[in-house]
């Protein structure tokens, strides 16, 4: 733990060996070379060297002296605004602290038992306090002030001393080890100080000894309130919430920070420290509009705050990715990285970011950076692997993977996702071994628990797999697991008749070609239909756009217009920015948890965006992407293809008109197809079926939209099985399983006229069937339901019974 005292004393060592001269002042030359010394694995071009410096004397101007450069106050204030880490910086010029030296202070610090032992003397205080107090202009101003603090101090004590718990008494909760997680990039300014124990501090609120506390806190705030001008009942509030923040007690520090806030609505620094309790209280939403707020101020507020701009864009960001706003957190990290060149967690956070919407490239590029700012950033490693595989670079991404664990070894994502890796690989051992060692840090973590027994089912050690999903299924009982318990029950006994008969060789299933499957009956979906419409179904789920009901969409487009645009081409469009349509998401599919929504954005930008940027311009065209998303959200089939229609007449072009352009209409088609039919590609994109050249003029109504539309060669005639899938693909069939899967059959299930065996709606689209059934061809009839089966038996029960001879 590190204390006032032996911080101070670590940036005096450094400041003493950059004063070369020896004269209280760093100038600049000896500003660079300590710059250059903290960062060894940085090339600073000279530009960049006199940027920094121009920054540190223009914002540290009163620190400045005028002959000799920086004073040591100077130094040690860079340090407490967050523009270095002393610790890092100390260790990397390989500088020792004497610890005889560390002990006194540490003894000084903790002889302070009394009110007046801890008023006695000013350097006592000083020392005790955390570093924020002692921090020229940002720390304590007024001497009443410090009155309060002391008091403040006393009362923590006397309230952690009977109820502190920290989660080292909690050993069997593991889901509060937070240091098994990966670090979400957020920085020492917005958890609690790395000045006071790592371990995160849990009151009892409702206990009487908090409520004692409250009441007391009470009193100290009434005298703060009470203070002999605004300025100085502003410092009283801001101290107060410091003190109660450093302790963890957010809840009241948010209390003092909102209270200085009405103080001093236009000052930067309690918007900021508000909006950091709220997110570390959970309140992303309200955590992100005080960030805003502190944003406002300091860029109203000239040079004063510049400092701070970049932290409050890291923070605003981390609050967005709270609530599932991925690309507008984009574009913070990136300001803020943008502002300070050398912020290794912006550039972390950034290439989370990226990652965590598709975007591989940029995001392994950031991460790099951020690696080379900080080698021993296990995070930004653990990222960077993972987009590496995303990629294909599954060996790299292995190498990567462990320089993370070897680095932190209880690193649960590293592990995790190196399991995973593993498991894509077919190495499925190795894949187990992973998984045993997360749950050997986090044993409730039932998701590992599930890969481990699908991993070992790979290895082929069926026993260990089937204890495996048992003790995942204690953990949750979700329908899957009983499932993949079942299915695992029948393969044992399928081994066993094997072994029994000799016939154990042959493989579980056998492929045939497309040609071979015949459909009975007209409701029997075509093979590959069925594999397109699959792909699209599972896109609309991973979304969630089938939540949203397509008036919603309708309405978005009536209440909320978008400004008319004109692209490079010279066309009008009204188009907007990633950011801005991620807003309009978010109002759509308002009922989606942040976590859920984040899954949403990044297939809609995979799979959606990446066709309609295909400038790589960053903007959308909302009218095209209204319409392409119309087909999938809830809501009739009649009223999503009138919105399709309705969304391209929003369109400029077509505005104030009741017919679209054929060009917007081919368009249109051509997009559907390249987004969901991914087996045409962006190939059909490059020509135009039906009348090439035709005139620009041309108008199509909406029969005729309709006709293209539901055309099954040229149009997305595949939007009939999409919307049989959603009405049946929740459908169990009683005790029927597939019979190359093994497992329950639940959509539709088809079943083979003749030979009798059953195929569920994966299964069939992959042309799979049982071995033992080879024949010239298969002819299948679907069923959407139990129901249905159950009726066409009845039927064709009825209809032999009639045929039945009369008898004589």
């Amino acid at each position: 733990m590190a204390t006032r005292g032996s911080r101070s004393e670590k940036v005096k060592r450094i400041f003493n060996q950059f004063d070369v001269n020896r004269d209280g002042g760093l100038n600049r030359d000896e500003m660079a070379a300590l710059v250059v010394a903290v960062n060894p694995r940085v090339k600073f071009s000279d530009e960049q060297i006199n940027a920094i410096l121009d920054e540190v004397f223009r914002t540290y101007a009163e620190f400045i002296d005028p002959s000799n450069g920086l004073t040591y106050d100077g130094l040690l204030r860079t340090y407490d605004d967050g523009a270095g880490d002393v610790d890092r910086d100390f260790d990397a010029l390989g500088l020792e602290l004497n610890p005889d030296e560390a002990t006194t202070k540490g003894a000084s610090e903790a002889s302070s038992s009394s009110i007046t032992d801890e008023r006695a003397v000013e350097a006592q205080k000083k020392q005790r306090t955390a570093a924020w107090a002692v921090s020229p202009n940002h720390g304590i101003v007024f001497d009443d002030t410090w009155k309060l603090v002391d008091d403040l101090e006393i009362l923590v004590k006397r309230l952690k001393s009977k109820q502190e718990k920290v989660n080292n008494n909690n050993n069997n909760n593991n889901n509060n080890n937070v240091d098994a997680f990966s670090d979400a990039g957020w920085s020492r300014e917005l958890g609690p100080s790395t000045e006071l124990s790592d371990k995160r501090i849990y009151w009892e609120e409702s206990s009487h000894d908090y409520n004692v506390f409250v009441k007391e806190l009470g009193v100290l705030r009434s005298k703060a309130d009470g203070a002999r001008s605004r300025e100085e009942a502003f410092d009283g509030h801001m101290a107060i919430g410091k003190v109660l923040y450093e302790h963890q007690l957010f809840k009241e520090a948010l209390v003092s920070f909102k209270r200085a806030c009405e103080l001093q609505p236009t000052d930067v620094r309690p918007h900021f420290k508000a909006g950091n309790c709220l997110y570390v209280l959970g309140k992303c939403k309200e955590s992100k509009d005080e960030f805003l707020l502190a944003l406002e101020a300091a860029e109203s507020g000239g040079n004063q705050w510049a400092y701070l701009l970049p932290q409050i864009y890291v923070n605003l960001g981390i609050s967005l990715e709270g609530e599932g706003m991925v690309l507008s957190a984009c574009e913070y990290y990136r300001e803020a990285a943008i502002l300070c060149p050398t912020h290794y967690r912006a550039l972390k956070l950034l290439g989370s970011a990226l990652f965590g919407v598709g975007e591989y490239r940029a995001a392994v590029k950031a991460l790099e950076e951020a690696i080379y700012l900080k080698p021993d950033y296990a995070d930004a490693h653990c990222d960077l692997a993972s987009s590496l595989h995303s990629m294909g670079e599954d060996e790299r991404a292995i190498e990567v993977f462990q320089r993370a664990i070897d680095l932190k070894p209880g690193h649960v994502d590293a592990l995790y996702n190196l399991g995973g890796l593993y498991m894509d690989l077919g190495r499925f051992q190795r894949a187990s071994e992973m998984y045993t060692r997360v749950l050997a840090v986090w044993p409730n973590h039932w998701r590992a628990q599930l890969n481990k027994a699908v991993s070992l089912l790979g290895a082929g050690e069926t026993e260990e797999a089937k204890r495996a999903l048992k003790e995942a299924l204690k953990l949750t009982n979700r329908v899957e697991l009983h499932d993949a318990v079942s299915h695992l029950k029948h393969l044992q006994k399928k081994k066993g008749k094997k072994n029994g008969n000799g016939n154990g060789g042959e493989g579980p299933f056998i492929i045939v070609e497309t040609s071979k499957f015949k459909t009975v009956g007209e409701k029997t979906t075509l093979r590959p239909d069925l594999a397109t419409a699959l792909q699209v179904r599972a896109f609309q789920k991973v979304t969630r756009l089938g939540k949203c009901d397509v008036e919603a969409v309708r309405k978005e487009m009536r209440d909320n217009d978008v400004p008319v645009s004109y692209s490079g081409s010279g066309g009008p469009t009204k188009s907007i920015r990633k950011p801005n349509l991620e807003e309009i998401l978010r109002r759509l599919l308002i009922s989606l948890k942040p976590e859920t929504f984040q899954g949403a954005i990044k297939a809609i930008n995979e799979r959606i965006l990446s066709v309609l940027d295909d400038s790589g311009s960053g903007r959308v065209d909302m009218g095209m992407f209204y319409a392409v998303i119309a087909p999938l959200c809830g809501g009739h089939s009649d009223k999503r293809k009138r919105v399709a229609f309705e969304a391209l007449l929003w369109r400029p072009v077509n505005e104030g008109s009741s017919q679209i352009t054929k060009t917007d209409a081919d368009k249109y088609i051509k997009l559907l197809r390249a987004i969901y039919i991914p087996s045409h590609g962006m190939s059909e994109m490059l020509e135009v079926h039906g009348e090439e050249g035709a005139d620009s003029s041309m108008t199509v109504t909406f029969n005729q939209f309709l006709a293209m539309f539901e055309d099954p060669d040229w149009g997305f005639g595949i939007m009939s099985t999409i919307l049989k899938l959603e009405g049946n693909d929740r459908n169990r069939h009683g005790n029927h399983v597939c019979s190359v899967c093994r497992y329950p059959i639940i959509g539709s299930r088809f079943k083979e006229v003749k030979a009798r065996f059953s195929l569920c709606n994966q299964c069939y689209s992959e042309g799979k069937v049982p071995p033992s059934f080879k024949l010239e061809e298969y002819k299948f009839r679907e069923y959407g339901s139990e129901a249905e089966a159950m009726k066409a038996k009845c039927v064709c029960f009825s209809m032999q019974s009639h045929k039945k001879p009369i008898a004589a």
